[in-house]
């Protein structure tokens, strides 16, 4: 007997079956996607070009984050503190006849190169926009610079005359002061201190032999007696060195600067004897530190070479002793030219 088709297409019900099966599948594989299946193939799409297009890498050095320790105690205390510390030191160097004039040469010259590295600052620090810089220069034998918490900046003429430095080596040690106070390493130091003592007070406290409160109370007297860390040093070469790139300034002078520093030290450290003793003491130098400034040069060299240069240099008077006027005075700015 022979067996029923549908149709004389098939040789029987199960080819026809069969057949039935396979245009199912195929129309199903042909049907518009399903929202959820197109919600899924955007998202792996989306995924692939994110994939395919990363984020813009920075330009420059990369140092890492802040450390946390600088959260333990408030910016706005340690400016404050900063502020009427540095108001004091001025007012005893007036005393002293010993804070030089702002119409001296090498004053007009510290001025100018910060006018040029601070428009760089706030990248490194949110709060540098709102801080009232001063730059001030300070009559001293000794070999020394800083800046203070809220853009507070001071050398020493013993570190210009004594070093001979030109100015791209003078942007070098600013840049390198200015990065202390935008990384915070002062509030840091001061954090960890806090860290430390407020456990002590706080345990002194509860026995009735304390008041943490007394922590915070001196850190005024702190700032110009802070040293700081290994890193903390190499965070301020480096950074120091793209915001002088930046402003217009050859931060190879850095392997110039810290090979100046240890000759004049016979080599590295600053003993009690040296004439860098005062530098040396919270600036440690060596050949590391030159290895790690020529190794992050490629990082910084073509930031220089695109930034405007300096309109005015002073290394053809480097010999003089700072009383000569500038021929072409800089513009004062705001805060900056105090």
């Amino acid at each position: 007997m022979s067996l029923s088709t549908p149709s004389s297409r098939y040789h029987c019900s199960l080819c026809a079956a069969l057949s039935r099966l396979g245009a199912q599948h195929a129309a199903a594989q042909c049907a518009p996607p399903q929202p959820q299946r197109r919600r899924f193939a955007a998202a792996l799409l989306g995924a692939g070009a994110g994939l395919a297009l990363p984020a813009a890498a920075r330009e420059g050095v990369d140092v890492g984050k802040q450390s946390g320790f600088s959260k333990l105690v408030s910016a706005e205390q340690v400016e404050q503190a900063a502020t009427q510390q540095y108001a004091q030191l001025l007012q005893e160097a007036r005393g002293k006849n010993a804070l030089v004039s702002g119409d001296n040469t090498q004053t007009v010259r510290l001025r100018f190169v910060a006018q040029r590295i601070i428009p760089f600052t706030p990248e490194w620090n949110a709060r540098a926009p709102g801080w009232k810089w001063e730059v001030n220069l300070l009559a001293s034998k000794q070999i020394n610079a800083f800046c203070m918490p809220g853009g507070k900046i001071a050398f020493y003429t013993g570190l210009i005359e004594q070093l001979k430095l030109t100015d791209d080596e003078v942007s070098m040690v600013m840049g390198h002061e200015v990065a202390h106070a935008l990384r915070e390493h002062a509030r840091e130091r001061m954090g960890k201190s806090a860290a430390t003592n407020i456990g002590l007070e706080l345990g002194a406290a509860l026995l009735g032999l304390g008041n943490a409160s007394r922590t915070i109370a001196g850190m005024g007297a702190q700032l110009l007696q802070l040293k700081f860390s290994r890193d903390d040093e190499s965070e301020a070469d480096l950074v120091g060195m793209e915001l002088a790139a930046r402003a217009g300034y050859d931060p190879r002078s850095g392997v110039s600067l810290w090979t100046k520093m240890g000759q004049a030290t016979g080599g590295a450290g600053g003993g009690s004897g040296s004439k860098l003793a005062e530098y040396g003491s919270t600036h440690p130098q060596g050949p590391t530190r030159i290895h790690d400034i020529e190794a992050n040069l490629p990082k910084v060299m073509p930031l220089y070479e695109r930034a405007p240069k300096p309109t005015q240099r002073w290394d053809a008077g480097l010999g003089d002793s700072g009383d000569r006027k500038a021929n072409k005075p800089a513009t004062p700015g705001r805060e900056q030219a105090r």
